[in-house]
């Protein structure tokens, strides 16, 4: 019996579900980080202007938070309300794992949410006819609240990628601690903080009022924060040296596209941190709204191609060695090698009567619950297009050994006749969905297509049963 249930799959092309996901998910992680880092950011503003040092800091602090609870309270809670909605929508079964292993930890999470809102309410509210004293201590208790939220989230996160001793004790505590919490914790700490850093510096340009020594002498002050970025490349050095080995085989050359990201990041933090250092906080140069603007866009970047690495680089998994990217564990896998994966599936398919035979339409269905989470039809990333020059028999061959065609993607869930009925379906489309089409049942074709099944195993692509399998193959037609 399959310990799995099936879900719905919304079909959302053109759009591919993995990037509807990652374009939210990076919109909303820029301005959780924002929040963290502005409310560290203007409790020290105001510890300054408390001591003397800052004459113009309680003016800026207002100023900035009304900014501050505008993105943050409102576009944070819109984006994150609906990153819950579409990753339940898109990858259920993920979304239910990581619930269910943590809920205690989101509670506690979503406790500090509750208590970042209100105290950043009761600012919002009365801070301005607060005395100095008090409103630190309301913006140290927001600040506390923000960045206890990453922590508790971040702990979460990090275990999908490096899940540890989890996968041993199945434990929260080992899943909570994994091997890239504290890179990963450090690390969006100090994005956070400059980001947080940037922002301030356009909204001192932004905001009337100010002379340009005022502006002067509070963009000195606000960018401090920026002088620990100078630990990012130990701090990335530090994250890549403890994810898996396949994982930073991505990063460094495996997947173009991986590599591309990692070194937008890189690239955009390299360019900021070096400015920072050297043209503000050692020329004490000037930055006006245009540079600031600038520096804060490049910070959006690194934030882009960090969250797509971080992304990129659990493939084939959504839970390393747990849950494949298509919400299947290896064990549903070599089961539905046996049963088939949509002997069980009581979803009906959509337009049905329009496929030609039995055959097109349980490839359509193949499609559906295998590769529909990566893939579309005629949109992103189709897999139409990337089939399209590929022979009948290159088809059957690659999609009976995915995890050797490409090595993040999980092995094929299914029977030899559903590897042909995806091979129809998809060749099908390719020929332009004629009203007419032949059945393929050759038995040959089938005897063939289950010994590359069975060839190619069950495991990832890469891991040590896939890779004695070949080594086996290889002696076997070496003799």
């Amino acid at each position: 019996m399959l310990a799995f249930s099936y879900y719905p799959v919304n079909d959302l092309d053109p759009l591919m579900k993995g990037l509807v996901i990652g374009g939210l998910g990076i919109f909303h992680v820029f301005l959780a980080q924002l929040a963290i880092g502005g409310g560290i950011l203007m409790s020290y503003i105001q510890w300054l202007y408390q001591t003397g040092r800052c004459p113009n800091g309680r003016r800026f602090v207002d100023d900035y938070f009304r900014v501050l609870v505008l993105v943050s309270f409102v576009m944070g809670a819109v984006t994150g309300v609906a990153m819950w909605f579409t990753t339940i929508q898109i990858s259920a079964r993920t979304i239910g794992v990581m619930v269910r292993e943590f809920h205690w930890l989101w509670a506690i999470e979503w406790t500090f949410f509750s208590l970042e809102v209100v105290s950043g309410y009761m600012f919002y509210r009365y801070g301005q006819k607060l005395p100095d004293g008090l409103r630190l201590k309301l913006l140290v208790l927001y600040s506390l609240a923000a960045w206890f939220s990453l922590f508790w989230i971040n702990g979460i996160l990090s275990w999908q990628l490096t899940p540890g001793r989890w996968l041993e004790t199945r434990g929260v505590w080992d899943g909570f601690f994994n091997p890239s919490f504290w890179p990963s914790l450090v690390f969006r700490t100090i994005s956070a903080m400059a980001e947080a850093s940037l922002a301030a510096c356009v909204l001192i340009n932004a905001v009337p009022g100010f002379s340009r020594e005022e502006r002067a002498s509070l963009i000195s002050v606000c960018a401090r924060p920026l002088s620990l970025m100078i630990l990012m490349p130990l701090l990335g050095l530090w994250y890549i040296g403890v994810i898996p080995e396949d994982s930073r085989g991505w990063v460094t050359g495996g997947s173009i596209a991986m590599t591309m990201f990692l070194t937008l990041a890189v690239g955009s933090s390299a360019l900021i941190g070096v400015y920072s250092l050297v043209a503000i906080l050692r020329e004490k140069l000037y930055v006006n709204v245009a540079t600031s603007a600038l520096l804060l866009f490049l910070a959006g970047l690194a934030t882009a191609g960090g969250e797509f690495v971080r992304e990129g680089v659990r493939k084939p998994f959504t839970i390393r060695e747990y849950l494949y990217s298509n919400s299947l564990t290896p064990e549903d896998v070599a089961e539905l090698r046996r049963t088939g994966c949509v002997s069980r599936d009581p979803y009906p398919l959509r337009d049905r009567e329009n496929y030609p035979t039995p055959q097109v339409r349980l490839g359509a269905q193949v499609f559906r619950i295998q590769c529909s989470i990566c893939h579309t039809l005629a949109g992103a990333n189709a897999l139409v297009e990337l089939t399209e020059t590929w022979s009948l028999d290159q088809k059957r061959l690659n999609f009976a050994q995915l995890q050797r065609t490409k090595a993040f993607m999980p092995p094929f869930a299914g029977t030899a006749d559903e590897v042909e009925a995806l091979v129809q379906f998809i060749t099908w489309r390719h020929e332009g969905r004629p009203a007419e089409w032949e059945t393929s049942a050759d038995e040959t074709v089938q005897a063939q297509i289950q010994k590359w099944l069975d060839e190619a195993g069950t495991g990832r692509g890469g891991d040590s049963e896939t890779v004695a399998a070949r080594a086996a193959q290889a002696a076997k037609e070496v003799k």
